[in-house]
């Protein structure tokens, strides 16, 4: 065993066996991997170990709490964030019984229990997820796999569901999906360099990263610029040279706040809603049935004595128009002007690239 590994789990042993939390100078007595307190140089390089390892530590996922103590820091490990429950299954009504330790394990860990449909649903979640072609977050699945499948029976040989993921640069995204992960998990602004589509340019973003989503074929951070309110969108695809802030690495930046939700985030924002410019009233008509048409007929308002029309409040009329392209010409903007200028312009340049057969 390592010199490293030892002090590691002397370290943990110390924090997991109090209920309260430990100063440094307290945990030293315990951890003998660490430099005595002889000289101002030995406290100095005693600290510097310790911070290295619990850094360490806390990338791996243990969350090793920093609590202040009067005037001083002091550490602790909450047993039920550190030990996973016992697991099991319920078939024919009857539960599985977990692999329990003897006299020395935790019997009072408490015992999570999956019926199979479950344990089902779980495992074709990982299948997608590895699907999705993000190589960091695909190892993560598959671990989280194997860990169910040391106490239930993981059905590692069911039959693919069916499901196509289309996957768009996966090596692009994953330096980008890495650092992003990290800077979520320790509640820190990052910097990257950001290609917008709409303007056509390359800027460099400060933003505190709220969460991470898939939606239509791409990873999406969603992110404000310290100081706004505004809650963006950013597509991983199009961030590059991603920093998390360095300074103070073990101290948040900021806080979510309360009543954000990733999930209504991601699923009520379309391109043409974001950005901070002013609302503008659109009107559409639908003449067909098309994918983008039927949508277009679910998410738009409807128009009083015109069934065909559909009311929407846009901030972005060249995302908007992008979108209704699609239709095909199932979906004709009616007002305002500006928007269906717009659209006769792209639907022009749209008909000279492709003349004479060009491709």
């Amino acid at each position: 065993m390592t010199p490293k590994l030892r002090r590691w789990i002397d370290l943990l042993a110390a924090l997991l066996r109090r209920r309260y939390a430990v100063t440094l100078d307290e945990l030293c007595t315990e951890v003998p991997g660490y430099p005595g307190a002889g000289t101002k140089q030995d406290i100095a390089a005693r600290r510097r170990m310790f911070e290295r390892d619990k850094k360490e530590l806390r990338d791996f996922g243990i969350p090793i709490a920093t609590v202040p103590i009067e005037d001083r820091q002091g550490y602790s490990l909450d047993r039920a964030h550190f030990y996973l429950p016992y697991l099991e299954l319920l078939k024919d009504g009857r539960k599985t019984t977990p692999k329990r330790p003897g006299r020395f394990g935790y019997r009072s860990l408490p015992s999570l229990c999956f019926e199979p449909d479950e344990l089902s649903a779980i495992y074709q979640a990982g299948a997608r997820v590895e699907k999705l072609g993000i190589p960091s977050l695909a190892s993560d699945a598959r671990s989280a796999v194997r860990k169910l499948g040391h106490d239930l029976p993981v059905p590692e040989d069911e039959a693919d569901d069916g499901v196509h993921i289309s996957r768009r640069n996966p090596a692009a995204e994953d330096g980008a999906f890495e650092a992003l992960g990290e800077a979520l998990t320790r509640g820190k602004r990052v910097t990257f360099t950001y290609h917008s589509i709409g303007r056509d340019d390359t800027t460099e973003r400060i933003v505190e990263p709220y969460g991470l989503f898939y939606l239509g074929n791409h990873w999406y951070l969603a992110a404000v610029a310290p100081g706004e309110g505004l809650v963006k969108k950013f597509r991983l695809s199009r961030i590059s040279d991603v920093e998390v802030n360095p300074v103070t690495p073990d101290t948040p930046d900021f806080a979510v706040p309360k009543g954000f939700k990733l999930k209504e985030h991601a699923e009520s924002k379309h391109a043409w809603e974001l950005g901070s410019g002013d609302l503008t009233e659109v009107l559409v008509r639908v003449t067909a049935e098309t994918g983008t048409a039927l949508a277009a007929m679910e998410m738009g308002d409807a128009v009083g004595g015109d069934p065909t029309a559909r009311r929407f409040r846009v901030r972005r009329l060249d995302a908007f128009v992008r979108w209704i392209l699609g239709a095909g010409g199932a979906v004709v903007p009616l007002s305002p002007p500006a928007l269906v200028t717009v659209f006769r312009d792209q639907v022009r340049a749209t008909q000279a690239l492709y003349a004479g057969g060009a491709r």
